[in-house]
């Protein structure tokens, strides 16, 4: 029996990769967390061993311990934590393009959500993991968190705040290795989906480059799900959806 955990599970992201659960498992519980109900689950006629349990929760430590205090009476070590929550933009601020256009309020939110929260779930969950199962705490990233191959600047509370990412995981997961030595920590970049998060900048994306939230899931549940492949790379791993890494 899994133990499966996916924060931000209204993204369009997370929902394919529950779904891509769906497929692939027989024998797991799957955890979803969001800030309001979650329109999705399995038809339990198809089913085997696999079930559903959603928490509404607003992110707060108080909230993600009450969850996890929860899920401990499971007894179900956990396999995976997925950390889907992202912000980009909102209906008041856009990615900037020059140093004028920063604003504190936005900068400060891109780093709670995309920094803070997903620490905060890893924190929240970590007591779950067992020494002897092999797990995988994993968040999005984006390859424009990285700092050398930052090449056309601008986004800077978006990438500020992903590069952040990157450096709390990469600490965590040298602490979290020390007491769970089959951790794995991985950051993703999806890649261009076609998400509400990216559809104001997919003019200029090649029909190509523009994927699927069903095929980035795929891709994803692929390379968290193959212990081998992650066991060749650092940890944490920081990889695009061909599982390629990209350099800091």
């Amino acid at each position: 029996m899994q133990l499966i955990i996916l924060s931000g599970a209204s993204s369009d992201i997370a929902k394919a990769y529950f779904n891509e659960l769906h497929n692939e498992l027989t024998d797991a519980i799957i955890v979803t967390l969001s800030r309001s109900d979650f329109d999705n689950s399995f038809n339990s006629t198809t089913q085997h061993n696999v079930r559903h349990q959603h928490f509404i929760t607003d992110y707060s430590d108080a909230s993600l311990a009450a969850v996890a205090t929860e899920l401990a009476r499971y007894d179900t070590p956990l396999s995976q934590l997925m950390i889907f929550n992202g912000m980009l933009h909102n209906s008041d601020h856009a990615p900037e393009r020059k140093l004028s256009d920063i604003s504190q309020a936005h900068f400060i939110d891109s780093m709670k959500t995309n920094a803070l929260l997903p620490i905060a779930c890893v924190n929240a969950f970590v007591p779950l993991l067992n020494r002897k199962t092999p797990s995988v705490i994993c968040a999005l990233s984006a390859r424009v968190g990285s700092i050398s191959d930052n090449k056309l600047g601008g986004w800077y509370s978006y990438r500020a705040s992903k590069a952040a990412l990157n450096m709390l995981f990469k600490s965590a997961a040298i602490e979290i290795k020390r007491r769970f030595q089959h951790n794995h920590c991985v950051l993703f970049h999806p890649g261009t989906t076609d998400t509400p998060l990216s559809k104001p900048f997919q003019a200029n994306v090649p029909a190509d480059k523009l994927f699927t939230p069903e095929f980035v899931a795929k891709q994803l549940y692929k390379f968290v799900a193959d212990t081998h492949f992650l066991s060749q790379l650092d940890n944490p791993a920081y990889i695009d959806w061909q599982g390629k890494t990209i350099d800091w």
